[in-house]
């Protein structure tokens, strides 16, 4: 999810968790007993059927038969995922095996760290962090891969994102309909579906009727979290090969900033990096020659737990900050290319919202802005969320308590960010760990 810069801080927020995710399957509060019965149901009627022997006709020698019962079938643990996704990743990976992501060894002055017994040490102590982010990565690239071989032009941005949203809660055990539930696992912010020229922070509101077409360029920002750990990865779509050169441009260009990214990197520098690789690119569209700008005032950002921005910022541009990157840190390294002016601007309805850890006390006179804050609290914490997940959990007529804590200063609201018109962005995005012996690239996998 992309920060706009400059970036306001968000303090950590202490939540307590309602379950945990990992080690044991939660119970989905729907269908799980319903599922239990129908197995116990079904092997009942095995020994139903034995229990009904034929009496003997008078007179005849009575022979005693002895009952076979049918050995109870166990079930098989499931060994693949489905499509759509459905399956547990707990049920995939038992006892938290999930996989590690791309581990690099750090370069230079630090490539002690690789064979150091202090460093190994610190990276033991780790072990719950490392399992949730894990674990939150698979279920974003199974969950994306998915995505992409079935999103078509065609379908609604809404039919599109409720597919990815329901597949990352059947994966991690949590619908998030029973109060607190999506504060356990579930998703990092909503998913965003930008098209064209708007790059960032928008996703269809309930009643949205747009439709994906063969000529739109749609980024796909998809964010996991399992226990505060958000995995935070982004790819770009594109149905017409016109595109191909701005797509390569942005994968290449946050390939750069990832492989460069590591403990004492500077921040300024990187982001110089970044636009170099960008810049080098040109893309062609209807006979005009574009050069591939990087988006100036969009940055990556540091994560915390539950909160998507933190007190971070990685520039796409070369700049002066000379804020260090530290063992320890995670990292979203995203960039943004642009066939346009390379710089975006607040426009049009929003959809994402997110309460501010540093939120000011405030007496809020409104009483639809004080039940609405309650609710908030008690089902996202300072989780990013949409007005369709405020829709899903039950709740109505809620857009002037909304608005009203937005304009306490209470909750943050990410309005779309959008280049010039008719103009195309693209966007790639990677999740990193700072660990203390290697660099984790939590969300690489096979697509990009």
């Amino acid at each position: 999810m992309a920060a706009k810069a400059p970036l306001d801080e968000l303090k950590k927020l202490s939540v307590n968790e309602a379950g945990g995710a990992n080690g044991k399957a939660a119970a989905s509060p729907n269908g799980a007993k319903a599922q239990d019965a129908a197995e116990q149901s079904g092997e009942d009627s095995d020994d139903d059927a034995d229990e009904h022997v034929a009496e003997p006709a008078p007179g005849a020698a009575k022979k005693k038969k002895n009952k076979k019962k049918k050995p109870k079938k166990k079930k098989k643990a499931p060994t693949a995922q489905t499509d759509p996704p459905s399956v547990l990743m707990s049920q995939l990976f038992p006892n938290n095996t999930y996989p590690k992501g791309e581990e690099v060894e750090y370069k230079d002055e630090n490539h002690y760290r690789t064979t150091s017994e202090e460093k190994r040490h610190l990276d033991n102590l780790n072990t719950d962090f490392l399992v949730d982010y894990r674990h939150a990565a698979e279920v974003h690239r199974q969950v994306r891969q998915w995505a992409q071989k079935n999103i078509k032009p065609g379908q609604s941005l809404t039919e599109i994102a409720n597919g990815i949203e329901d597949s990352v809660r059947r994966l991690v055990g949590h619908d998030g309909l029973a109060e607190g539930d999506a504060i356990v696992a579930g998703m990092g912010f909503p998913t965003g579906l930008n098209l064209d020229q708007i790059a960032a922070h928008f996703s269809p509101n309930f009643g949205n009727k747009t439709i994906l077409q063969q000529s739109n360029v749609m980024k796909v920002d998809i964010g996991v979290h399992v226990n505060g750990k958000i995995v935070d990865s982004a790819f770009t779509m594109a149905f017409d090969p016109t595109y191909d050169n701005l797509l390569a441009a942005v994968k290449d260009a946050t390939n750069t900033g990832v492989k460069e990214a590591g403990i004492d990197v500077r921040l300024g520098e990187l982001g110089g990096l970044i636009q170099e690789t960008m810049e080098s690119y040109e893309c062609e569209i209807n006979g005009t020659t574009y050069p591939i700008k990087s988006i100036r005032n969009l940055t990556g950002h540091t994560i915390l737990p539950y909160s998507i921005h933190g007190t971070k910022s990685v520039p796409i541009v070369k700049s002066a900050d000379n804020t260090k990157m530290e063992e320890g840190d995670v990292f979203a390294i995203e960039t943004f290319g642009s066939t346009g002016n390379g710089y975006v601007r607040d426009d049009g309805e929003i959809s994402h919202y997110a309460l501010r850890g540093d939120a000011p006390k405030v007496d809020l006179r409104l009483s639809s802005a004080k039940s609405l804050l309650n609710v908030i609290k008690k089902n996202f914490s300072t989780i990013p969320f949409c007005r369709r997940y405020l829709d899903r959990i039950g709740q109505e007529k809620y857009l002037l308590g909304l608005n009203n804590l937005v304009q306490s200063g209470i909750v943050e609201d990410y309005p779309p960010l959008v280049d010039k018109k008719g103009s195309y962005t693209a966007q790639f995005e990677h999740t990193i760990l700072l660990r203390p012996t290697v660099k984790e690239v939590i969300s690489r996998g096979d697509d990009y």
